[in-house]
């Protein structure tokens, strides 16, 4: 679960099986606990939504939108081959 902002409006695509794809990065920015002291912590994440529920998800997405985005982590490579991680979404939440 990570929390923050929608950094670019989200991108809407469907595959050639008809499956519904939207991505879009965010940015996470919090104070963190580690030894004792606190620290800052930022990534700036690409998140993916799949399937038929992701487009009732992302729909009201701009950028500036602050959210909950719950789901996991994987592996993706960019056009360029390099490796990247992005979030893949299973319940995102409006935060006002």
């Amino acid at each position: 679960m990570l929390v923050g902002e929608v950094v670019k409006p989200p991108k809407k695509s469907t595959s050639p099986a008809g499956i519904q794809h939207c991505q879009f990065s965010m940015d996470h920015k919090s104070i963190q606990s580690e030894a004792g002291m606190n620290r800052q912590a930022f990534v700036r994440i690409q998140v993916v939504a799949t399937g038929e529920l992701s487009q009732n998800l992302t729909r009201d997405l701009i950028a500036g939108s602050k959210l909950k985005v719950t789901g996991f982590i994987n592996r993706h490579e960019s056009r360029n081959g390099n490796p990247l991680l992005a979030l893949h979404a299973q319940h995102i939440e409006m935060i006002n």
